[in-house]
């Protein structure tokens, strides 16, 4: 569950938020967390998703609890996609005040540098590095115009850490690096831009996709991840969602190219 009132906190903002589907699982993903918890907060949220049907399930539920939510099916790595996330937006709500990038994938051929295909180094340094500038492209002009706006990047702990899924790393280390590029251009017309990196998570793509890959139970990867977390438990999507909610807020008004730790220690213990 959710924990605390956030009512008010983004009272009469736009946000957009990428990747707000839903992978199957018995737990809640970042993107769904944030879209649900944006709107909590006040937020009019545009869910972006490729797959519709995980959106429209998340349109639904903010609906459901009284809140304001849209739809919109976009593969965020295609530029004309990426613009049409932007101007549907405005056509929408009329305004743009808050990006969220999070849109990631790996697996499927990533690995080590000698295991890494091409294939797979390719498709995701272009769905989790190039879709981010794309959609960060497409609205910059509206929020610099305004003077005012707030892009979180959805980065990881695998961006200074790991070895063992080379593409990931990579796509994530330059997430960092855009957020911080970003920061210093919108800086002087107010916007900001930070990024989070997740450690070891309960969601739904992390256990289910781990555990598939590795042909064991779900129980028996949370049991293993949470002994590998300083803290000796895992987050969820909800701890990434209510850090993503004070960087898209007022409240970080003066933070601009942050990279926020929301991993339990992971990043301490690395150094």
């Amino acid at each position: 569950m959710s924990l605390g009132d956030v009512t008010g906190r983004l009272a009469g903002k736009v946000a957009i938020i990428c990747g707000a589907g839903q992978t199957p699982g018995e737990t809640i993903g970042n993107g769904k967390a944030m879209a649900l918890l944006f709107a909590r907060a006040g937020a009019g949220v545009l869910c972006v998703d490729r797959d519709g049907d995980r959106a429209a399930a998340t349109v639904a539920e903010i609906e459901q609890e009284g809140g304001v939510a849209a739809l919109c099916i976009a593969d965020v790595s295609k530029a004309e996609e990426a613009a049409r996330i932007a101007s549907d937006c405005t056509a929408l709500f009329g305004r743009v005040d808050i990006l969220v990038n999070n849109v990631g994938i790996g697996g499927h051929g990533d690995g080590p540098p000698h295991k890494l295909t091409e294939e797979a180094f390719d498709r995701i340094l272009r769905v989790n590095l190039k879709g981010a500038w794309l959609v960060t492209q497409a609205v910059m002009p509206g929020m610099l115009e305004q003077r005012s706006g707030a892009i979180v990047n959805i980065s990881s702990l695998a961006s200074i850490a790991g070895g063992f899924q080379m593409a990931y790393e990579v796509s994530k280390a330059g997430m960092n690096r855009v957020t911080r590029s970003v920061a210093l251009s919108g800086a002087s017309r107010g916007v900001r831009c930070n990024a989070i990196t997740p450690g070891l998570m309960d969601t739904p793509m992390a256990i289910g996709g781990i555990a598939a890959a590795r042909s064991i139970s779900e129980d028996a990867l949370r049991e293993e991840r949470a002994a590998n977390v300083p803290m000796k438990f895992m987050g969820t999507g909800w701890d990434t969602a209510h850090a993503a909610l004070f960087l898209a807020s007022d409240e970080a008004r003066f933070i601009t190219g942050a990279i926020l730790p929301v991993d339990g220690g992971g990043s301490v213990r690395v150094g």
